[in-house]
């Protein structure tokens, strides 16, 4: 199981579907928030819509193609990060991420990002990660920003969201420390 100890506040853990009832309340909490810049809010509807949700990505992870870790900050569950699927014959994967409103502008998704990212160079021995945000999405652009990812380029009108469609920017970053790979 992975668990990920960022320090003393912040840990980063594999969801199970006994986290239903708690990732639920928390989406249900931030569902206007989240609604402006997540596709998926209006399908879950219940605890077990999202323990349906948890169990399909535990397939996902153990059929080795990415995962979803709840990121818990001061013991509470504040928001998730995933790596959406794994491209193992190039390497590379790409992240996800959405906190509650209330744990914004704490640093907390710059960390837990930064882990995520440290984590496929150096335990999955991944070569790059790639990290897309609709343009306008300031707070999640700064992100990968703040981290040194390279603002690669826009894709116009490629994701739907409650608005209508929008560009999605793309921020990547590569592995340095394995060059050969």
């Amino acid at each position: 199981m992975f668990a990920y100890k960022i320090n003393d506040r912040l840990e980063l853990l594999l969801l199970q579907k006994e986290h239903a009832g708690e990732l639920f309340a928390l989406i249900d909490k931030n569902r206007e928030h989240l609604k402006e810049w997540m596709n998926w809010v209006d399908n879950v509807q219940s605890a077990q819509d999202t323990a349906a949700n948890i169990e399909r990505t535990l397939q996902q992870a153990a059929a080795g193609d990415g995962f979803r870790a709840g990121i818990r900050f001061e013991g509470d569950l504040v928001g998730v990060i995933n790596y959406h699927e794994v491209d193992w014959g190039n390497k590379k994967t790409s992240l996800g991420y959405w906190l509650g409103e209330e744990y914004e502008g704490k640093g907390i998704m710059t960390q837990a990002v930064e882990a995520f990212t440290n984590y496929a160079f150096d335990r999955m021995d991944l070569h790059r990660v790639e990290i897309r945000c609709a343009e306008k999405n300031k707070k999640s652009r700064a992100v990968p920003e703040k981290l040194g990812f390279h603002l690669e380029g826009t894709l116009k009108e490629s994701e739907r969201l409650a608005g209508g469609y929008v560009n999605q920017v793309v921020y990547g970053m590569v592995n340095t420390k394995n060059e050969s790979s």
